[in-house]
């Protein structure tokens, strides 16, 4: 079964044709929106027999791959206030892949579908029934598809089944989230309720004190709406750095900016932390995995995450990270824990719960 693999992320549109094997025969990255001529590209390619998109945000009702249907699409649509800044170009590249392919089934694949096995300690915020339950408030977690990957390779790096394995997974991108994952299954997370909880991201805040967006309200009148822009597209490194690139900031900091330095510095120490409480919520560690373009890019976030967990048992070899290529473990030869760098492959995840869902 061709799978044509239709991944739509915070800044850019990836299609991915894949063939039987898994093997990709046609791929381009197009803008996050794309419009009709951008999909021109799809007249050469051989047709698919299904596609199977990445959606961000499912819901409590979507918890595995779903068929979609113009019922799908009004739920789907209905979720967007809670992922803003990725729903909707989702639901762009929905419809703009949908018009171009009418006759071809469609299926969504969600990134909120891993964590569904969170227990309810990890998935419930401590804030009055009612709102948990009228508004369905709970901690989702996202790059679900990214993270059941990366667990899945790495089970398989290490010639083991899951079963008994303790990992925690470091999705670091445009957006960035860890997983801890037990024996294949999440059982906690940084993102929660929306994508703009946990770990410092390009743009993106990561956690602030609820008490900052109350006090920024009532003493400086600021709308919901220009807190919630402020912090989706001007926080994070951006604001710290004026650059969401981590490439960008690496290259200010080896020229002493001081700005880039302070951005590293929150960056990192943000990242142990999540590390370190991911790894609580394993019970121990056996491996550490990197991926994202930052996770699996840069060296120097990964070296100095690894000299800050070392009570841990992680430990990396030097020359092995900064030559680390794909699917690599980078740990030093004695080290308790693995480290691992994976390339991120949602599209290997997404048409997997395609064609099982078809089957």
């Amino acid at each position: 079964m061709r799978v044509l693999v239709v991944n739509a992320g915070s800044s850019s549109l990836k299609l991915r044709l894949l063939d039987e094997h898994d093997t990709i025969t046609h791929s381009a990255d197009l803008p996050a929106e794309p419009d009709t001529a951008d999909l021109d590209v799809l007249r050469d390619w051989t047709p698919p027999d299904v596609v199977g998109h990445r959606v961000v945000h499912g819901g409590t009702h979507f918890t595995g791959p779903a068929l979609i249907t113009d019922t799908v699409r009004e739920q789907l649509a209905a979720l967007t206030d809670l992922a803003p800044l990725h729903q909707p170009k989702s639901l762009a590249a929905l419809d703009a892949v949908s018009a171009r392919l009418p006759d071809i089934p469609a299926v969504a694949s969600f990134d909120t579908a891993f964590h569904t096995t969170i227990p309810p300690a990890a998935a419930t915020y401590a804030i009055p029934r009612e709102w948990r339950e009228r508004y369905a408030i709970r901690r989702y977690g996202f790059h679900g598809l990214s993270h059941a990957y990366s667990t899945r390779r790495a089970a398989e790096l290490l010639h083991r089944p899951p079963a008994g394995l303790r990992i925690v997974t470091c999705h670091l991108g445009a957006g960035a989230s860890l997983a801890a994952v037990v024996d294949g299954r999440s059982v906690d997370t940084t993102m929660g309720f929306t994508p703009l909880e946990g770990l410092v991201m390009a743009t993106r805040s990561g956690t602030v004190d609820p008490g900052l967006v109350l006090w920024l309200e009532e003493h400086e009148h600021l709308t919901p709406q220009d807190i919630a822009t402020a912090l989706e597209y001007r926080s994070g490194l951006t604001a710290l750095a004026g650059t969401g690139d981590m490439r960008e900031i690496e290259a200010a900091a080896a020229r002493g900016g001081p700005d880039a330095i302070l951005a590293i510095d929150v960056y990192t120490h943000r990242l142990v932390a999540g590390i370190a409480a991911m790894t609580a919520a394993t019970g121990g560690l056996d491996a550490l995995v990197f991926t994202g373009g930052i996770g699996e890019h840069s060296p120097t976030v990964r070296q100095r995450a690894a000299e800050r967990l070392g009570y841990l048992g992680v430990a990396i070899d030097a020359h092995r990270n900064h030559t680390a290529d794909r699917d690599t473990d980078i740990s030093a030869t004695d080290a308790a824990v693995h480290t691992m760098v994976i390339t991120a492959r949602e599209d290997l995840q997404i048409a997997g719960e395609t064609r099982h869902l078809f089957s």
